[in-house]
């Protein structure tokens, strides 16, 4: 499967941004999906994930109450909308699919990566 991410861009401490995953292929519906993200000098790390069906999703401390990831398979298409952002959000944002269905937040059990999408959140 390939993913593509978009919907990055500045934004100001407090706002709002959706990030948007498309997937090509005919089996989206069997990919658990992950975003994770990596801010400058640090390593990547987890941010939300969401199973198969979109019923079971689990999000990183920091972005509890934020966050929203979402999927609609229909459209191959796996959504991550952040609310109140922080400076500290400020990272290059990454969609990523896992085929065995694991649910895990390892980014080691991911298959497959987007390329990256930047989100800035101006103080």
């Amino acid at each position: 499967v390939q993913l593509q991410a978009s919907g990055g861009g500045l934004v100001q401490a407090g706002g709002s941004l959706t990030l948007t995953c498309a997937a090509s292929g005919r089996t989206f519906s069997t990919y658990v999906m992950a975003w994770f993200r990596q801010a400058p000098g640090k390593e990547r790390e987890f941010v939300a994930r969401i199973s198969r069906s979109g019923g079971s999703t689990y999000y990183t401390d920091s972005v509890k109450g934020r966050f929203t990831i979402s999927r609609d398979n229909a459209k191959n298409t796996v959504y991550l909308q952040m609310n109140s952002l922080k400076p500290e959000d400020t990272a290059v944002y990454y969609c990523a699919a896992d085929r065995d269905g694991l649910l895990t937040r390892d980014q080691s059990g991911y298959d497959y990566w987007g390329q990256g999408t930047l989100v800035t959140v101006s103080s």
